[in-house]
């Protein structure tokens, strides 16, 4: 009698063991994702915010500035040689 029990309890925990271990597996994979969803949705804010900076006027005309556009009437002046100036002003010592 106590073999049929015990075996019966070894039988119904032999039975359960593959779903259980499936279902901590699936609880473990449905967190990782759920960590990757906040992730993506923080990344998805700041790209919104940046492309809302991107389109004002002021981020327009700062990108033409960069690549070296001008508005009709100004003269673009082109200096050269500003990191070497920079250097050689930081080599300087301050009372010598």
């Amino acid at each position: 009698m106590r073999r049929l029990a015990v075996g019966a309890i070894l039988l119904v925990a032999l039975l359960y063991a593959r779903p259980l271990r499936s279902y901590l597996g699936t609880k473990q994979e449905l967190a990782n994702r759920t960590t990757d969803v906040h992730a993506l949705k923080a990344e998805k804010r700041e790209l919104q915010r940046r492309l809302a900076e991107a389109s004002t006027p002021q981020a327009l005309e700062r990108e033409a500035r960069r690549v070296g556009l001008v508005r009709p009437g100004e003269r673009l002046f082109i200096v050269k040689g500003i990191s070497r100036w920079v250097h050689s002003r930081a080599t300087i010592r301050p009372g010598g």
